[in-house]
């Protein structure tokens, strides 16, 4: 029975319409602006390869309509302002070569022509008197007075015939990664025009850029697993004329092109198939069908059911058990969400198997799966076993046979076993042919060879050293006999005459020892004079005023001296490791330390590590970069110090864990030292004397910085093409 006479003797009002594109918001108004023109006729023929669309309207245009195509899904959109819709209908079923159907929405003063087409099409409008011929799939007929052809559809699938830009060129050819994991391959093309064609051949992509050059440096296959998106690899080559670029995704994806200038963007994204969702690739808790408007009192409920059946080109079965009427009014609701409505209105539930839905209440389909679930469970026990060897080339085999017999894992049935041969790092399972098929399935995701890091750490020592001494000594000294006594002799300072033995080595002050030119400093070692040096010979000055008797003297010295010290070491420990495999690497010495004897025991020697050490477990995340964590020690034995005849060791170290980028280097730790010492040395009261004082005076400073800085340069070693 004609489903519209059916739904006619119900009393029942159906409208379907199919919305344009968000480009255009419909926006819902009861009443229509005035509009000067009207569509009255659709009239639709083939004419050799072509699908030939006449619209009549009560006045001509001025020029074609307004027009744009989007490439998922299919459609072609024109545009008519200030025209209403007088064929009165909204739906038009054509099935005519790529041409599916045809929708003509109104919305305020203007209509929109949505035509459904089953791929990307080229096309080309035109003005006849008060006609529009809009042909699609091939070059409009002789005698076209005005054409125009969609930009968006040239740019995407031109036809053969359809003239390309000569002379085109792609610029260059990048691969990024979008925020939510997609692939996007960027396309730099030389000129808007050119011809672009692509299609999916076998299980990739293939997109041809007609009568267009590549050159050199871009013909190459690029492998951009690491990107971590749907996409494996790509490869750009020249074939004659056009260039055609392969581009090979894994796993369940959806695609999506769009041109943009001289831009052109192929989009990769990866669909997460539910077989109990009705649409695939739409995000979840989201509705994604087209949309459709359904208006029913008191309907039967398959009835209902055979009306988005016809539409969605469905196969609905529906159970015995289905029964009752509903009353409902949707407008422009998907129809997927309108499903669903219905179902939970009617207590009912489904399961989809490709383009098969199943519709029973809840209750009935959750006994029926159960009892096959039960079936299943009895198969298994009574199904005849099967061996299999697995050969393990990347892990130990005795790692998965100790998962496998654990009581944790549920990758073996109650029947399986497992025997493990470490020699040739082989597993033999048995086990039903469902769970050996699981189980090989499982080896090969996990048995791949690990992907290796080179961690290169560098430790950076900076000290720099800075010292003054800066004094005065003023001294005076008479060597005639006082009152004290004979040969006494009194004075202030620390310097007085004296003559030197070059025998014995001794200084004699006798006053009628003959002078020998030597100063004496009193209460010290250091002499001068005589080839002897002073401690610290930088710097100084020494000015002697004697009297003609030598008997009375004034001495004045003068010290200065100032050092500056910079140093640096750099060391710089290289590693490579396995992804998630910890690594070590020390260089250094071993430390003697002697622990005295006790008793009769012998003194024992025990040995500490002074060593660089480098030890790091990197792991590398999906997007690429490298999560480390890290322990950087440098340690160093101080033998200008001891403790019991023991040099104590100097310790530095740092540990950490850290985000860094591929190649990136990044900063751990740093350690900073500052030491400033003064030291002042005076005669007592006249060392504190304003300016006179600093004659009686000497003044040291010393200051001393150290820096330690710890960087690190993680890079993932890989064979692997770039696409820059």
């Amino acid at each position: 029975m004609n489903i519209k006479r059916t739904i006619a003797l119900l009393c029942a009002a159906f409208t379907l319409v199919v919305p344009a594109p968000a480009v255009f918001a419909q926006a819902a108004s009861s009443q229509t602006q005035a509009a000067t023109n009207r569509i009255e006729d659709l009239e639709v023929s083939r004419q050799g390869g072509a699908v030939l669309l006449k619209l009549t309207l009560k006045e001509p245009l001025a020029a074609p309509p307004a027009s744009f195509s989007v490439a998922n899904p299919a459609r072609i959109a024109f545009d008519f302002p200030g025209t209403v819709n007088g064929l009165g209908r909204s739906v038009q079923e054509i099935d005519q070569g790529d041409l599916r159907s045809a929708n003509i929405v109104q919305a305020g003063d203007r209509t929109r022509l949505v035509l459904n087409v089953t791929k990307v099409t080229p096309f080309e409008s035109r003005i006849e008197g008060r006609s529009v011929i809009i042909s699609l799939g091939a070059a409009a007929p002789v005698g076209a007075t005005t054409t125009q052809v969609s930009q968006a559809m040239a740019n995407f699938a031109p036809s053969k015939s359809d003239a390309v830009a000569e002379g085109s060129s792609i610029r260059d050819i990048n691969f990024r990664r979008g925020k939510d994991g997609e692939a996007r391959v960027v396309v730099q093309l030389s000129n808007p025009d050119a011809g672009i064609d692509i299609r999916q051949q076998g299980g990739g992509l293939v997109v041809e850029f007609l009568k267009t050059s590549l050159p050199e440096h871009l013909r190459r296959r690029s492998d951009v697993t690491d990107f971590a998106t749907p996409v494996t690899s790509m490869t750009a080559q020249q074939q004659g004329d056009n260039v055609r670029l392969q581009v090979t995704p894994n796993g369940k994806w959806e695609h999506n092109a769009y041109q943009s200038d001289n831009q052109f963007v192929l989009e990769v994204r990866r669909v997460v198939e539910d077989p109990n969702k009705l649409v695939q690739g739409a995000a979840r808790g989201q509705y994604k069908g087209e949309k459709l408007s359904l208006n029913f009192q008191n309907i039967d409920v398959r009835s209902v059911l055979q009306v988005i059946a016809d539409f969605t080109n469905f196969n609905i079965i529906t159970s015995d058990s289905v029964q009752g009427n509903l009353t409902l009014r949707l407008k422009d609701v998907p129809w997927d969400q309108a499903l669903d409505i219905i179902l939970q209105a009617k207590g009912l539930d489904m399961r989809k198997s490709g383009n098969v839905i199943w519709i029973a209440p809840g209750e009935e389909l959750a006994t029926r799966e159960k009892l096959q679930l039960e079936a299943k469970a009895q198969i298994g026990d009574l199904e005849p076993l099967q061996t299999e060897s697995f050969q393990i080339n990347y892990h130990k085999s005795k790692e998965i046979f100790d998962f496998l017999k654990s009581k944790d894992q549920t990758m073996l049935s109650k029947r399986g076993s497992v025997v493990v041969d470490e020699r040739s790092n082989r597993l033999f399972v048995t086990d039903v042919a469902s769970r050996l098929a699981a189980l090989a399935s499982l080896i090969k995701d996990i048995d791949i060879p690990p992907r290796q890091v080179m961690i290169e750490a560098r430790v950076v020592e900076a000290n720099k050293d800075f010292a003054r001494d800066l004094g005065v000594r003023l001294g005076y000294g008479d060597r005639r006999a006082k009152n004290l006594g004979d040969g006494a002799k009194i004075g202030f300072g620390s310097s007085e005459f004296g003559s030197f033995n070059s025998q014995t080595g001794e200084i004699s002050t006798d006053p009628d020892t003959p002078i020998n030119t030597i100063i004496h400093r009193v209460g010290e070692n250091a002499v001068s004079g005589n080839g002897f040096l002073p401690t610290n010979p930088f710097g100084a000055l020494n000015l002697t005023l004697f009297n003609r008797s030598l008997t009375r003297f004034l001495n004045l010295e003068l010290a200065a001296l100032e050092s500056d010290g910079r140093g640096r070491v750099v060391s710089s420990p290289r590693i490579l490791t396995a992804n998630q495999v910890e690594a070590t690497i020390k260089q250094g010495q071993e430390i003697p330390y002697v622990t005295p004897s006790s008793g009769t025991e012998p003194p024992t020697v025990s040995f500490k590590d002074a060593v660089l050490m480098l030890k790091v477990r990197p792991q590398i995340t999906p997007d690429g970069r490298i999560q480390l964590k890290v322990e950087v020690s440098k340690d160093r034995a101080d033998f200008s110090r001891s403790i019991l005849g023991n040099p104590p060791i100097d310790k530095k170290s740092v540990t950490t864990e850290v985000m860094v980028e591929n190649g990136g280097t990044v900063v751990i730790g740093g350690v900073f030292e500052e030491e400033e010492t003064t030291n002042v040395d005076r005669v007592p009261l006249l060392g504190e004397i304003p300016y006179l004082g600093a004659l009686f005076r000497s003044t040291t400073t010393q200051t001393a910085r150290r820096e330690l800085l710890v960087f690190l340069t993680p890079r993932i070693v890989a064979d692997t093409l770039t696409l820059k």
